[in-house]
This record gives C-alpha cells, sequence and structure tokens, in this order.
C-alpha cells in the first residue's frame, strides 16, 4: 500500500511553546522564587519534541521508509556538534581552573 507523500511543516506555534518552556526554565534557575513552578518547562519541551520525534517516525512508518539506524543516525548528526563543544568547553575550562589553582 502507498501513501501519499506528507511534509511536516514548520509550526509556529509549536516552536514559540517550546521558547516559552525554556524561557521558564532559565527564569526558574535565574530567580527562582518568581516562579517557582518553572521547572515544569522540562515536561512541557519533552512532551513537545516526543511528538515530533513521534511524528516523523509515523510519517516514514506510513511511507515503508522508516530505519531504526537511519533514526539514530539522525539523531547523532544533529547532536553531536553541540555535545563535543560542550565536552571540549567544559574540559578546557575546568583544566585551566585546576591548573590556575583557582580551585585549591
Amino acid at each position: 500500500m502507498t501513501y501519499p507523500a506528507q511534509t511536516i511543516a514548520w509550526r509556529q506555534d509549536i516552536a514559540s511553546l517550546r521558547a516559552l518552556a525554556v524561557l521558564a526554565v532559565l527564569i526558574f534557575h535565574a530567580f527562582p522564587s518568581v516562579l517557582p513552578g518553572g521547572f515544569c518547562g522540562v515536561d512541557v519541551f519533552f512532551v513537545i519534541s516526543g511528538y515530533l520525534i513521534g511524528t516523523i517516525g509515523l510519517t516514514d512508518l506510513q511511507q515503508n521508509r522508516f530505519s531504526v539506524a537511519l533514526f539514530y543516525q539522525k539523531r547523532l548528526r544533529r547532536l553531536a556538534p553541540p555535545l563535543i563543544c560542550l565536552l571540549l568547553a567544559v574540559s578546557g575550562g575546568s583544566f585551566l581552573l585546576m591548573e590556575c589553582g583557582a580551585l585549591a
């Protein structure tokens, strides 16, 4: 059975909800008394991300082009560069702090 080609369009409403969720978490960390429930933004962010990933996976399944290996390859290509930058920055910063004796 064939299915019509589907594309997932950019949705400004979803992007805005994700931005509000991140903003709530940032405010909670910076000023906990101002927004005591801001940690709920993490849950909202994960639910929206799950919806987006699920939609992509279901679309690929319907079009008989879903592959677990390709799914994880796409995630790795998207997440590895910022992860490597973060690890290098934290490692370099911690090395400098330890060498300069700032933590001693």
